[in-house]
């Protein structure tokens, strides 16, 4: 009989698997959204089932993207100490949690409006597609870009029922935002990918035109954030500030890296990033409900 760990430790390990605490990235964006298409604070029910779905639908995007490169990960030295190449959880354990997953977005959309219901199978497409994109096509990281960029689009619906200029314009300061540190993070498979036959842009322009390319998407983050507070009349002087402080810390994770030097790649992606969406989120937060 199989020896299997107990059904908690195993979730826990699923959640590790998964990142489940990278959500921090795009959470605030949809929280951002939320305020903004509510012109204030959206009801806490509202606010509830946002954040469930936002959490159903990135844990399954990763469970299905673990599952999908289980056996790449295997072969890369950098990832094969991971849940699924270890037998930490096997492949029928993950799937289940990530239908799982699944199934709680789709419930929580349920909860929000009808239209983000109709939604929700279209956006567990796209984010499964991202996970066999890099077999295709070297724009990965731009996908990546876009599925986490659904997320202020997600959250404006399910406040106003409507779409509008605003969402689209904050979803491509995300996106480019995505884009640009997925790059930087990507830097460190270079070699493994050109190996196995794998796409990425670092792979096929190399590391130095793919950081210049990385500070010009999020020199494009910088601008679709301006460019939100110019049509919200609820951002002012407060959320310029946090532009201010959004710049300064993408300055400081281009600074710690260099062609010859990505050692600190971890505190650019992980931690510089998190605290970027923190940041702009609680001092954007402040600006409207001051206003």
């Amino acid at each position: 009989m199989e020896n299997q760990a107990p059904y908690q430790p195993r979730i826990r390990t699923f959640l590790e698997m998964v990142k489940f605490s990278h959500t921090v990235f795009a959470l605030p964006f949809a929280l951002l959204a939320a305020l903004l298409a509510a012109n204030g604070l959206p009801s806490l029910w509202k606010i509830l089932w946002i954040i469930v779905a936002m959490a159903g639908a990135r844990t399954g995007a990763m469970g299905a993207n673990r599952l999908l490169d289980a056996k790449i990960d295997a072969r890369n030295p950098r990832t094969r100490n991971r849940a699924l190449p270890t037998g930490q959880i096997n492949p029928r354990q993950a799937l289940l949690m990530t239908g799982v997953s699944y199934l709680i977005f789709i419930f929580a959309a349920a909860m929000l409006n009808p239209l983000c219901l109709h939604l929700a199978p279209y956006v567990i497409m796209l984010l499964t597609a991202y996970s066999a994109a890099k077999r295709y096509t070297i724009y990965t990281h731009y996908i990546l870009g876009l599925c986490l960029g659904l997320a202020p689009i997600g959250a404006w619906i399910a406040i106003s029922g409507t779409l509008a200029l605003t969402p689209l314009i904050l979803a491509l300061a995300v996106g480019s935002w995505v884009s640009g540190f997925d790059l930087l993070y990507s830097l460190q498979d270079i070699e493994f990918d050109q190996q196995e036959g794998l796409h990425s842009i670092p792979a096929s322009i190399g590391v130095v035109k793919t950081m210049a390319l990385a500070r010009k998407l999020h020199l494009g983050m910088l601008g679709g954030l301006f460019f939100v507070y110019l049509i919200s009349p609820s951002l002012g002087w407060l959320f310029l500030l946090a532009l201010l402080a959004v710049a300064a810390l993408l300055h400081y994770e281009h600074e710690i890296l260099s062609p010859t030097d990505l050692s600190k790649i971890d505190t650019a992606f992980f931690t510089i990033n998190g605290y970027i969406s923190i940041i702009l989120f609680v001092i954007a937060a402040l600006d409207i409900f001051a206003g």
